[in-house]
């Protein structure tokens, strides 16, 4: 019992940075009392343009002008809900109610595409009526955008997803040259017509409207908001589709914490932090439409110590080993990775990352190791880390209380257990449902601080800002790992200089 207590810690919980350096630990309290960072990022006005049906864009219109007022806590006096103030006071910046382009879309184009039988033909289809308006403002115009709002009507949600059915009565038919078998042997056997390789070319795309949409405005650098029209209806009870939406307070502070990121604002930073210090985390992803089980996508995310980010992708090749279910890189293509993301960090501060910590779930192999190593100068310390979620052990509290969120316990020197989430006394409450599972955080690879990590993790939970939560149960290295590479899978070409990570969320 002695040696458990021993090994038993607690860190306690990162604060973060807001307007005038003031430091809070809930965002909507920094939010609220001192606003967001103020530098030359800071958007003085919202320039934001909008596509969707008539009755998209009417409620968009809508909504805007709800955020712009006080918007009270679903429950009054609960620590757990907070009132939002409005946009521009929590966000010191305007937000129009009037977008800088308004592009209307077809209800019933929309309905009649995204019934196609054929599903990649009816995905790719419906978001060329959204993507392709876009690509044209963008060649043709030069006014400036910082976000576009996508707005899509129910029906897209619930039928462009890859597992989605369209009932057989609505099923639209219509001639196409080839189908999916088809364009798989073609794209192991090319054929000689350029019509044939032209229609087979649909099929490279992911059968999901959110992903596909993203993937394709990357070429022409677009960032986009995509939001469901009956999130934005203030009448919802009455309205034809009735689901569950979080309460007008709660979603106002999730987007509107999205909107002002992806517009180059930045909400908050983590305070306290050490200098020079680097995070990425690695993005493996296989290819659904290629024959070849191994074939998979690299890539990497990298985040500063300010929170920003930028998103690499690398080579294409047999990284997946269907034997262990792990990938692996080889040792050039791990070099050329970590030698691109050195780079850039360079670019950035004019000298390389003091350290560089490279999170993953899975455990180095000697040739990737050896590679990333190749890629970095003896100025930067190099430490690969393995974050994975554990059932190894379970916390109990007296009382009905779980384990408090930044309990630590040490399994060795290199290896501890990390609850990032658990009951939260500025929340008075634990945001989950069943006894909190921890994180297991293992230095598998150089020489490192292990409270130093475990610090490093709980602070990397707090900086997701595609919503405005109090903390997150991963860290971002790994938060949105999946959702990147899904992005740099979902079209056949995402290639292109690194891009900042609100392109990807």
């Amino acid at each position: 019992m002695e040696n458990f207590k021993k090994d038993l810690g607690f860190y306690p919980e990162p604060l973060l940075s807001f307007g005038y350096d003031q430091c809070l630990e809930h965002p909507k309290d920094g939010l609220t009392v001192f606003g967001p960072i103020v530098d030359e990022r800071k958007p003085g006005e919202m320039r934001v343009g909008v596509i969707g049906t008539p009755e998209g864009l009417s409620k968009y219109r809508d909504w805007v002008e709800r955020i712009t007022r006080y918007i009270p806590p679903f429950q009054a006096g609960s620590p757990n809900h907070t009132a939002f103030p409005g946009f521009e006071a929590a966000f010191r910046t305007r937000w129009p109610t009037q977008p800088v382009i308004e592009i209307p879309i077809s209800a019933a184009d929309i309905s009649r595409v995204i019934r196609i039988a054929d599903r990649h033909v009816a995905i790719y289809e419906t978001v060329s009526l959204f993507a392709n308006p876009i690509k044209e403002r963008y060649h043709e115009d030069d006014l400036p955008i910082d976000i576009w709002y996508v707005v899509i009507p129910e029906e897209v949600y619930l039928l462009g997803r890859p597992h989605s059915r369209v009932p057989y009565t609505e099923r639209v038919e219509v001639n196409s040259r080839i189908n999916r078998r088809i364009a798989q042997r073609f794209m192991r056997e090319p054929s000689l017509f350029a019509e044939d390789m032209a229609a087979a070319e649909t099929y490279k795309y992911e059968i999901n409207f959110h992903h596909q949409l993203k993937a394709r405005l990357l070429e022409v650098q677009a960032v986009i908001q995509i939001v469901r029209d009956t999130s934005l209806d203030l009448n919802l009870p009455s309205a034809p589709v009735r689901r569950r939406v979080q309460d007008p307070a709660t979603l106002a502070w999730n987007l509107c914490t999205a909107s002002f990121f992806k517009a180059g604002g930045r909400p908050w930073r983590i305070a306290n932090v050490r200098k020079g210090v680097c995070y990425v985390g690695l993005v493996f992803k296989k290819f659904s439409m290629l024959e070849t089980a191994s074939n998979a996508c690299c890539g990497a995310q990298m985040f500063l110590d300010s929170g920003d980010g930028l998103v690499f992708k690398g080579a294409v090749g047999p990284w997946y080993s269907p034997l262990t279910r792990e990938f692996h890189l080889p040792a050039d293509e791990a070099a050329a990775l970590v030698r691109t993301v050195v780079k850039s960090y360079r670019d950035i501060h004019r000298h390389p990352p003091h350290e560089l910590f490279i999170h993953g779930r899975t455990r180095f192999d000697d040739a990737e190791w050896a590679g990333f190593r190749s890629g970095v100068s003896d100025e930067t310390n190099l430490v690969g880390v393995r974050i994975t979620r554990s059932q190894d052990m379970k916390l109990f509290r007296p009382g009905t209380r779980p384990v408090l969120r930044g309990t630590a316990y040490r399994l060795n020197r290199s290896r501890a257990l990390l609850w990032t989430i658990g009951y939260i006394p500025r929340l008075q409450t634990y945001p989950g449902r069943e006894v909190p599972n921890p994180l297991s955080i293992e230095i598998c690879r150089g020489d490192a601080d292990l409270s130093i990590v475990l610090e490093d993790v709980l602070r990397l939970t707090k900086v997701n800002f595609n919503t405005c939560i109090f903390a997150d149960g991963l860290p971002v290295t790994l938060r949105f790992a999946d959702a990147v590479g899904e992005i740099l899978t979902a079209a056949p070409k995402t290639d292109g200089p690194p891009l900042p990570f609100r392109h990807y969320i």
